[in-house]
């Protein structure tokens, strides 16, 4: 199969920053019809207004259909939630972990005092986007997705079973079979997770344009995502986890966690899908299972996948004094994103 014609993809994970670097990206998702925008800029989105003022920036920033969240904190008023929601500014609820990742500072370090907003989350249909790590500093990070299982996500799913669930970017066997027990429960998978592992990152020397939270696993872990994207199983998804950092902090002595995939997600993509032998399956990947579990229709109109020639990437997106490195996998991409 030399082309591939599927409905306008959307990303359900997405970072755009704000200021320089969001009008600097945004245009690099141009492949994708809508997008959830994460909330955690400094200071993050914690509120409807906060979230409609943020809405309007990436939207003149060139990002036309953006899907707003909501930084949960300690301190989140759940009628504001419930509110915002309903009027259509926001689709989701972001949980972070305290400390779990970029700008994660805000996030929750006692779930009980959440349960309040999880409560009327559950009542009144909001969907919850999860990170799904423990941040204890005794815990290996390699061992962080599979203990936040066992310690937060099963009792949370016990306590609230109606509430409308997505754990983003997964990246273990044990996330994926955790979510093929839970119907009902989406599941976000990233290119680079797809495309590589921690000997990808390590191996032969430190790759920091690979480095990412939640981080990269071993091969196994690889090969159990790549099944689940590639079953066709409407739980699992795209969520890019597209995350712009300047080439300085990724390039440092203590590089940031986030690797940029926007510009050329769709291409890298259409390569792992050829190379399981799946490529009758993208299109359920990228643009039918996201919509499905959100409760939204697919996008109208369609892209095109064509194979040729190497695909040129550039190695850096330059723009409003912001430098961002691509993610670069390391070997030929030979998939095109027909304009």
């Amino acid at each position: 199969m030399n082309s591939l014609t599927i409905r306008r993809p959307d990303d359900w994970h997405l970072h755009l920053r704000d200021g320089d670097m969001l009008r600097a990206v945004a245009p690099e998702s141009r492949h994708f019809g809508r997008a959830i925008i994460m909330p955690n800029l400094v200071p993050p989105v914690v509120t409807g207004a906060q979230a409609a003022s943020y809405r309007d920036r990436v939207i003149a920033a060139g990002f036309a259909r953006p899907l707003m969240t909501l930084y949960l904190t300690e301190t989140t008023d759940p009628t504001d939630v419930v509110q915002a929601h309903a009027d259509g500014i926001i689709t989701a609820v972001k949980l972070y972990p305290a400390g779990a990742t970029t700008n994660s500072a805000s996030g929750v370090s006692n779930f009980e005092n959440v349960r309040d907003v999880l409560t009327a989350m559950e009542a009144a249909g909001v969907p919850l986007c999860l990170h799904g790590e423990v941040t204890d500093a005794d815990i290996d990070i390699f061992d962080r997705e599979a203990r936040f299982l066992d310690r937060v996500l099963t009792p949370l799913r016990a306590a609230h079973p109606d509430l409308k669930l997505t754990l983003e970017h997964v990246t273990t066997s044990e996330a994926v079979d955790w979510v093929r027990a839970h119907p009902g429960v989406g599941a976000t998978i990233t290119v680079q997770h797809l495309m590589a592992n921690r000997n990808d990152m390590l191996a032969g020397g430190m790759r920091p344009h690979f480095y990412c939270l939640p981080i990269l696993k071993r091969g196994t872990h690889q090969t159990a995502l790549r099944q689940a994207a590639t079953s066709g199983e409407a739980q699992f998804f795209l969520g890019t986890d597209s995350a712009p950092h300047p080439t300085h902090a990724k390039e440092s002595a203590c590089c940031s966690a986030g690797c940029f995939t926007a510009t050329h997600a769709l291409p890298l993509l259409a390569h792992v899908f050829e190379e399981e032998d799946a490529l009758d399956r993208l299109e359920g990947f990228i643009s039918l299972h996201g919509p499905a579990h959100y409760g939204l229709p697919v996008n109208d109109d369609t892209i095109t996948l064509s194979k040729g020639s190497h695909l040129d990437f550039p190695a850096r997106i330059e723009a409003y004094g912001q430098s961002v490195t691509l993610f670069d996998p390391g070997h030929p991409i030979h998939w095109h994103v027909v304009d």
